[in-house]
């Protein structure tokens, strides 16, 4: 199966329109959509009327959906590199 990279958009009516010239042989192909990450968060989908008062952390991966709901808030003296370096430490006894 060959692959080919093509530029294209959804029309007001939900058909994919491909906006580029196809060189291609004729006969069926496979279609596979990706849609770029600020295409989604910027979506036209109205937000619910009642915001939660603690703002969720979305994650983009199905497996992680729920991980972030029941976790505690992060410090606001919270250092990502010292935490790093700590488990570094314990990880390799130094």
């Amino acid at each position: 199966m060959q692959a080919y990279k093509l530029k294209g958009k959804i029309d007001e009516a939900g058909n994919l329109v491909i906006t580029e010239p196809v060189q291609m042989p004729p006969g069926e192909v496979e279609v596979i959509v990706l849609q770029p990450a600020e295409t989604i968060v910027n979506s036209t989908v109205p937000e619910t009327e009642s915001q939660p008062e603690v703002p969720k952390r979305k994650s983009r991966v199905k497996a992680f959906e729920g991980l972030f709901e029941n976790a505690p808030p992060v410090p606001p003296d919270f250092d990502p590199d010292q935490a790093r370096w700590e488990a570094l430490k314990e990880k390799h006894n130094l």
